[in-house]
């Protein structure tokens, strides 16, 4: 059987640079030749390819540049060796629901999340950190990533918080961009062809995050920067001017494929509708008949039926040629007042509209919410206290929702702070019909002083039970998945392979059993599942076969048993087991089978068990 051995690929997160050397290699195969660590690119086939005008590495160029920017640019593409463990105690309905609550360093958490969720998320918004001068507890700054976790979150014996955006360079702009590149680097990978970045930035940041954007995303596909009034009260102290708004920068992974959703008429809206002419077609509301745009053949004179002339505004056309314009008389479209002797307008009938309201770039407090408001919701759902110092407005995520997202889209917030957006989730799926957005939520477990939480990671998590709660309590009749299951980040299960050059003799008998002793079967199952590339909600059924737990994910995709000990006389019974159920489930694709490696008593055993299986069939037989 195949060994996945620490160190090996298997046991990192996806290879981004591998993978963009695969596909390059796909189109141009000459591309690709043989370099001194693998495969590499032949800069002088490139420029011949697309000419050497097109290839440039002058120092001289358009962009944003930074110190730190090439390395930050490598981060994103070094693999993790990390894990998610799944931790059902601490979840809500953990066999039904399709929601995820992610506890760790988010740069770590994208990464392990790309084999599994690559182009599969229609909506990411973020609330990062603005750029205040403050520590950041993202600082990147380390060559064991999951180390640094460990050391932030005081697991380790000389734990402490480190930071990278010290007194002295705090108000730089270096420090927050070398955080967020390589995290809205990994970001846009898990994007569907036609979803959508939300970021909500200050005007600290405003401008850099545009260009930083602009080269990971391209400039086209920035869709608006939208301005949300995030105050109702101007601050009178304000040393200069009231800062009463945030902004919302939105850009598409491809903007000719985004769908924006038009939004509901508000009662306000509606009441333009009238019919004063009593048309049969229903209510309308008068239109403009000129516009700016020079309309082809549109600067004819109108006379009204009571012979009064008309023609277009000064520098403006009329919408239409005189042929167009006489078909909408012959068909009552064309409103001339009360006395029919006013000015020509069109009507707009809103039974006929195909769309709502156009979303606009102004969000005012009374259409998306304010801090205020947002405060106010977490104090109602924590009685009375408010743990979180800087929620967004569920009303504002809502409407992010809305605008871009259908019912069953996959939503994603990895700076999620007090959970707001999950919460907001839940509530556009209790008031949609058939609504079944699932969403995925990543915090750093930042330590807080907030009496009964540690971490800013429990805080989403109570967030997220009390949301539920009233979610069921506000919508009781909706069918809401309110659930989400609670990984952590953590050091893989498989322990990496570092010999000491002194001591090799030693080093090979500490590694005959590669695995961390103190994770379980479930443990090792959903790291599976990040290395195969499976969703973490894929259905798992599990039976007992020969005293031994085995589980089948996704009807079949994936077979696992992952006992500490197989002996020689189980195999046959426990293989004959497992063909039987691999032949109920019979699953479409290609199964793989996986069993931990120091189960099996000698090779004898583990040959047998391969050849049984695949006599049958199971062809991919692994072991751990």
């Amino acid at each position: 059987m195949q060994k996945i051995a620490a160190g090996a690929p298997e046991a990192q997160s996806a290879d981004l640079v591998a993978g963009t050397i695969a596909q390059l290699k796909d189109l141009f195969p000459e591309l690709v030749t043989e370099g001194p660590k693998g495969s590499a690119i032949n800069l002088d086939v490139l420029k011949a390819l697309v000419g050497d005008a097109t290839v440039t590495d002058v120092d001289e160029k358009y962009g944003l540049n930074w110190h730190g920017k090439r390395r930050a640019r490598q981060l994103a593409l070094t693999p993790s060796t990390g894990t998610l463990r799944p931790c059902p105690e601490e979840s809500v309905d953990w066999d039904s629901t399709q929601n995820l609550m992610i506890e760790g360093d988010n740069l770590e958490v994208l990464k392990l999340l790309q084999k599994s969720y690559a182009g599969k998320v229609k909506l990411i918004y973020i609330d990062p950190p603005y750029n205040t001068g403050n520590d950041f507890v993202y600082p990147d700054s380390f060559q064991n990533s999951i180390q640094n976790y460990l050391e932030l979150t005081g697991q380790t014996e000389e734990g402490q918080k480190t930071s990278s955006n010290t007194e002295a360079s705090g108000r730089f702009h270096t420090d927050w961009l070398n955080m967020l590149y390589p995290r809205l680097k990994l970001a846009r990978n898990l994007l569907q062809d036609d979803g959508v970045l939300c970021v909500s930035i200050d005007d600290v940041e405003q401008a850099n995050l545009r260009k930083v954007c602009d080269d990971l995303f391209g400039e086209e596909n920035h869709v608006a920067t939208i301005v949300w009034q995030k105050r109702y009260v101007s601050n009178a102290t304000a040393k200069w001017l009231s800062d009463m708004h945030d902004f919302i920068v939105v850009y598409a992974k491809n903007k000719e494929t985004l769908k924006v959703n038009s939004l509901e008429r508000t009662e306000e809206q509606l009441a333009a509708y009238k019919n004063p002419d009593k048309d049969a077609r229903g209510v309308w509301r008068a239109q403009d008949l000129s516009a700016s745009k020079p309309y082809s053949a549109g600067m004819f004179t109108i006379t009204g039926p009571t012979g009064n002339s008309f023609d277009p505004p000064p520098n403006r056309y009329w919408r239409c040629n005189k042929e167009q314009f006489d078909k909408w008389v012959a068909d009552g479209r064309i409103w001339w007042g009360v006395n029919k002797d006013a000015r020509p307008m069109l009507k707009a009938f809103l039974a006929e509209s195909e769309r709502g309201v156009t979303p606009n770039t102004w969000w005012d407090y009374g259409f998306a919410g304010h801090n205020k408001e947002a405060t106010l919701e977490l104090k109602e759902l924590f009685d009375g206290d408010a743990p979180f110092d800087t929620p967004k407005p569920v009303r504002l995520m809502r409407r992010l929702i809305e605008l871009f997202c259908g019912s069953d889209d996959l939503v994603l917030d990895f700076f999620c702070g007090s959970a707001s957006f999950g919460h907001a989730a839940m509530e556009c799926n209790a008031a949609g019909d058939d609504s079944a957005l699932r969403f995925i939520l990543v915090q750093l477990p930042e330590p807080v002083t907030r009496v009964g939480y540690q971490t800013i990671a429990d805080i989403s998590k109570e967030r997220l039970r009390r949301a539920r709660s009233k979610v069921k309590a506000d919508y009781p009749a909706a069918q809401v998945d309110a659930g989400f299951r609670v990984f952590k980040l953590d050091e893989s299960n498989i322990r990496a392979w570092m010999p000491k050059a002194t001591e090799l003799g030693q080093s090979l008998l500490d590694h005959q059993e590669h695995l961390q002793p103190d994770r379980t079967e479930q443990d090792l199952l959903y790291e599976l599942l990040l290395k195969l590339g499976l969703d973490l909600c894929v259905p798992i059924q599990q039976q007992m076969i020969a005293g031994k737990s085995v589980y089948a994910v996704g009807a079949g995709v994936l077979l696992a048993c992952l006992a500490e000990s197989i002996t020689t006389a189980e195999v046959e019974t426990l293989a004959e087991g497992i063909v039987q159920w691999y032949q109920q489930l019979a699953p479409a694709g290609d199964t793989t089978c996986v069993f931990r490696d120091s189960a099996f008593g000698d090779d004898v055993a583990k040959t047998n068990m391969a050849a049984i299986l695949q006599q049958h069939g199971i062809q991919n037989v692994r072991s751990l």
